[in-house]
């Protein structure tokens, strides 16, 4: 289950919290092996899951900087990935883990 709502970008207030949902083919590609690595060699901590639709979902918490750092990351993703759209979310209220984990 997505927590949050789908916002347009201009209207993510959050600073330093990202959550979103990656479309396109993102799935048997390495994409959430990817986006850990990644969020991890930037220091940002939370989650990355598939999710049964096809699609990948993040969330992420970390400073501003490397947040706009992931975000950009996500829309060219691993070799093999096709990212067709990246339909960001408000960030759940829920603390994020200390490191960055992928979810089974």
């Amino acid at each position: 289950m997505v927590c949050g709502a789908p916002v347009s970008e201009r209207s993510v207030s959050n600073r330093g919290r990202l959550s979103c949902v990656v479309y396109g083919r993102v799935q048997g590609v390495g994409f959430r092996w990817f986006v850990r690595d990644q969020a991890r060699r930037l220091g940002v901590r939370g989650t990355v899951r598939n999710r049964e639709d096809g699609s990948v979902e993040v969330h992420a918490s970390g400073a501003e900087t490397t947040i706009s750092k992931l975000r950009a990351l996500l829309y060219d993703g691993p070799p093999g990935a096709v990212v067709e759209r990246v339909e960001e979310l408000v960030p759940p209220a829920a603390l994020l883990p200390e490191s960055f984990s992928i979810l089974r």
